[in-house]
């Protein structure tokens, strides 16, 4: 078995190859420490497991994820990361993700996951679950930032940490007029006018750290 742990942080990733190692001991686990190493790495060989992280230098770990369904196809991803299940778990299983666990998540918790996913399952905790059974309920209030794209949701979340349209453009290789466009359809869709606006909104929502 292969697996690729993709995340920025070394200790992290340590702790995981640790955890794995001890139970899949024949197993061959890879290390990305950015989204474009996590890319790179993807196209270069057949997996059959991904840890992603959300939060990554470069494109968000939900990129990574829509990337990964034509990349690696055979590969099952569990999204581990620091942000709440109640923002991002929804929106990571609709891009194809087999499991979402927070990173405060227990290790015996974690190897559950990993097993019922590899079986072919998907793993949803208790706090997932819920959100489910409410997303199947009539005229559910959504909160605004639900609207967005994963393009625009990136956009919004790089703009809630202070950086510019251009410093924008850059991390995600794109040109700065289509960073404007999508800054444009943010705002028209969450009905927030400045960043200051915008970044308020994401910290409320703890769509940033």
């Amino acid at each position: 078995m292969r697996i690729l742990i993709a995340d920025d942080h070394e200790v992290v990733r340590h702790g995981l190859r640790a955890i794995l190692s001890r139970e899949f001991t024949a197993a061959d686990i890879g290390e990305a420490k950015d989204s474009r190493e996590a890319v790179r790495m993807l196209m270069q060989g057949t997996w059959d497991l991904l840890l992603l992280d959300i939060n990554m230098p470069g494109r968000s770990g939900l990129e990574i994820l829509r990337d990964a369904r034509h990349l690696c196809p055979q590969a099952r991803v569990l999204v581990l990361s620091a942000y709440p299940e109640e923002e991002f778990a929804l929106r990571a299983l609709k891009l194809g993700a087999a499991a979402y666990l927070n990173k405060q998540s227990a290790s015996a918790e974690l190897l559950v996951a990993i097993r019922k996913i590899l079986a072919g399952g998907k793993y949803l905790t208790a706090t997932l679950a819920q959100k489910l059974a409410d997303n199947l309920g009539e005229n559910l209030q959504q909160d605004p930032h639900e609207a967005l794209s994963t393009r625009e949701l990136e956009v919004l979340r790089l703009i809630a940490t202070g950086r510019s349209l251009k410093e924008i453009a850059v991390s995600l290789a794109l040109a700065e007029t289509t960073i404007a466009t999508y800054r444009s359809r943010i705002s028209q869709k969450m009905d927030l006018v400045t960043n200051v606006e915008l970044t308020r909104y994401a910290l409320q929502h703890k769509l940033v750290e």
